[in-house]
């Protein structure tokens, strides 16, 4: 390797540290599911995910179907003292569909596309299983549901990158610009 071509390669990669730690925060964010659902669903509600389901009574619709963009609520249950929402991304079928949620698996992690089922008596969308990816499968545990709170516009939509993700990936692409033109 050059004199120069080290030295440039190292300040690039100074650089890059520089922007990866500016970054960082963007990438490690703590989510907890009703501020992500909230955000990706449009659905302006607030609070603990056991209690959306009652915030939500003459504010927006309800009901035992699911749909594209709609809040599937869980009651709480067990552990999961404060209940959890989700946002439907997929049907799958009548009784499966894919959701996309936060700090479910894995502690302040997002979830895309992670596979939910019905497994109420009735069909009803009152018991469900998700996804639980330390299994690789459905977990164990069938959690009650209150249903799904339907957003009352096309707000819902899959969450963008921010604007710090692109701010790095487009460093990266002027670093290894810089490399690339070091070694021409």
């Amino acid at each position: 390797m050059t004199s120069r071509f080290a030295k440039a390669l190292l300040g690039a990669l100074a650089v890059f540290g520089a922007t990866f730690s500016a970054a960082s925060p963007a990438l490690a964010q703590f989510w907890q599911c009703a501020p992500y659902a909230r955000e990706i669903s449009g659905i302006q509600i607030r609070g603990n995910a056991n209690t959306w389901w009652d915030q939500a009574a003459g504010r927006y619709e309800r009901g035992h179907e699911p749909k594209v963009g709609a809040v599937l609520a869980l009651k709480s249950y067990g552990k999961m003292r404060v209940g959890h929402v989700a946002m439907v991304s997929r049907i799958v079928s009548e009784r499966e569909v894919l959701l996309t949620h936060a700090n479910w698996s894995r502690g302040g992690a997002i979830e895309r596309n992670v596979r939910a089922i019905d497994v109420s008596e009735a069909g009803d969308w009152s018991k469900v299983k998700v996804w639980f990816a330390p299994m690789g499968d459905l977990g164990l545990t069938s959690y009650p549901a209150y249903g799904f709170i339907y957003s009352d516009a096309d707000d819902a939509v899959a969450p963008a990158p921010t604007k710090k993700l692109q701010f790095a990936d487009n460093r990266m692409a002027s670093v290894a610009s810089l490399i690339d033109g070091l070694r021409n």
